[in-house]
């Protein structure tokens, strides 16, 4: 059993098909990870990716689509996660702002990290590769063109999926948050219930700009977007 230790309350969460358990930590109150346990039931290497950015801050998110047994394959959820284009326009609720905009006005694979050409999505794969990396361009609302490593490979019985981001993310040009200093990873299973997915993000910030925004809400939205978008992609297979 996947989180034997969680308690009956966020148990609820998780499988309820909606809202999703959700924590924010950070590392100076000691990060509260349920995926870094010991019995938790996933590769450690999960959480520990994330961890080994040694971030200030954490966001870890739980939640099971419900459905039948065999329903979806790892194939579908490969091919979910090959739409990049699909995070173009998904929406998030801006306090600062009072209504819900999108989060990345613009989404699209590019050729590399060096070359930064739009190109097209795949055609849905047929055939489940080992691992793969693709790189992606995401127009942030905050931080204007962000550049992202994504890695994909077969992990246990599900996908492992991180986003790193490859170039600084910066504010009037002056970088936020460093190269390599932002990682969001999706582990996605299918089990008895449905099909699970962990989220897990972290980013370290320097003091001075962590004083400046609510560094916890910045990670948290961006998860879950990207977390959403996962899920609205393996959901629509079915219907």
């Amino acid at each position: 059993m996947i989180f034997r230790n969680i308690s009956a309350e966020n148990r609820s969460l998780i499988f309820s098909g909606g809202d999703s358990y959700v924590k924010s930590s950070q590392k100076a109150n000691g990060f509260v990870i349920y995926g870094n346990e010991k019995n938790c039931g996933l590769d450690p290497a999960i959480v520990g990716n994330i961890l080994n950015l040694k971030p200030g801050y954490f966001v870890e998110s739980i939640s099971v689509l419900p459905g039948n047994p065999g329903s979806v394959s790892l194939l579908d959820i490969y091919n979910a996660l090959g739409k990049i284009r699909d995070l173009k326009g998904r929406l998030y609720n801006s306090a600062t702002r009072g209504q819900a905009i999108p989060l990345f006005e613009d989404a699209t694979r590019v050729a590399s990290e060096k070359q930064t050409n739009a190109i097209p999505d795949p055609a849905p794969a047929t055939v489940l590769p080992k691992s793969e990396t693709v790189f992606v361009r995401l127009k942030d609302v905050n931080f204007g063109n962000t550049f992202y490593r994504a890695e994909m490979s077969i992990v246990g019985n599900g996908i492992s999926y991180t986003m790193t981001n490859s170039k600084n993310m910066t504010y009037l040009l002056v970088p936020v948050i460093k190269e390599g200093r932002f990682a969001a990873k999706l582990y996605i299973e299918p089990i008895a219930e449905g099909v699970l997915i962990y989220s897990v993000a972290g980013a370290d910030i320097s003091d001075f700009f962590a004083s400046k925004i609510h560094v916890d809400s910045a990670i948290s939205k961006r998860l879950a977007v990207i977390t959403s978008w996962a899920s609205d992609g393996i959901t629509s297979k079915n219907r």
